[in-house]
């Protein structure tokens, strides 16, 4: 066998062998302070450096998943090292995805403290004319949670869908997406209830929508969303507007925040669909 390629990432390694399985190409993985590839069959190294080559530049394509779905097992070699469990968050996080996850839990900290009236009172939505040049408050409502299913639940999916965005689309992306969501989901929920809400919920739907339907017209992005978790979504909207399990649910903030992921991502696949 010959060492042709090497590794820090585990899970990288595993899909690249994975994925040269579908092409008829056996390598196996050896472990010293990093991840070899060893291959089997020398004649078959030109392959390999090709398909290395562009694995390299692209290696969240889908395509290498889809691989290891259809022919992963667990006799490459590959053996696990023990992390941590803010090593492994992080390998999904960009800085701004966790600099929003940090804030959101100080905050919710902070409400445990002094009380949830007290932190809205800084950070709610425009109450009146006195507070519309308080510009902060236009956004800082995503911030609050009132509980922790609440805030467990959010952040969660932040991470999930956030983090990818940022991973593959910048953290410019994130940003604009963030910004636009809260504001206009915000602005909706304000109309049917008033001031008094919180929560990124209306972000993460925009997220949800965008992942989706990015996905589903442009899926060299590398984002995508599984139709079962976009379904589930919808029936959370469903849900919240029988007002099911008695909880109180921001209804109005997730479906703007879902439209909102919708149209951004149409308008910016429209010249990539076909």
């Amino acid at each position: 066998m010959r060492r042709v390629a090497h590794f820090t990432n585990p899970r990288q390694a595993q899909a690249f062998v994975d994925y040269m399985a579908t092409r008829g190409v056996t390598l196996r993985i050896e472990y010293d302070e990093t991840y070899y590839l060893l291959l089997e069959d020398e004649a078959n190294e030109d392959v390999v450096e090709n398909e290395l080559e562009l694995f390299v530049r692209d290696p969240l394509n889908p395509r290498y998943q889809a691989a290891s779905w259809a022919s992963g097992n667990t006799s490459s070699g590959l053996s696990y090292q023990r992390s941590s469990l803010l090593v492994n968050i992080r390998q999904r996080a960009g800085p701004l995805t966790m600099a929003v996850m940090l804030v959101c839990i100080a905050i919710f900290i902070l409400m445990q403290i002094i009380g949830d009236r007290s932190v809205m009172a800084w950070l709610a939505w425009p109450s009146g004319q006195e507070q519309y040049f308080q510009l902060w408050r236009w956004f800082s409502h995503a911030l609050l949670h009132f509980s922790l299913l609440h805030i467990l639940f959010n952040l969660m999916w932040w991470w999930y869908l956030g983090g990818v965005v940022e991973k593959r689309l910048g953290s410019g992306k994130l940003v604009v997406i963030t910004l636009i969501s809260a504001l206009l989901s915000g602005w909706m929920q304000a109309k049917f209830s008033g001031v008094w809400f919180g929560g990124l919920s209306g972000v993460v739907y925009a997220l949800m929508g965008y992942v989706w339907l990015r996905g589903e017209r442009d899926p060299e992005s590398g984002i995508f969303l599984e139709r079962g978790l976009m379904a589930f979504a919808i029936l959370w909207l469903v849900i919240g507007y029988f007002g099911a399990f008695g909880l109180s649910i921001a209804n109005a903030a997730h479906v703007m925040g879902l439209i909102v992921g919708l149209v951004m991502a149409f308008v910016d696949t429209r010249h990539r669909h076909k």
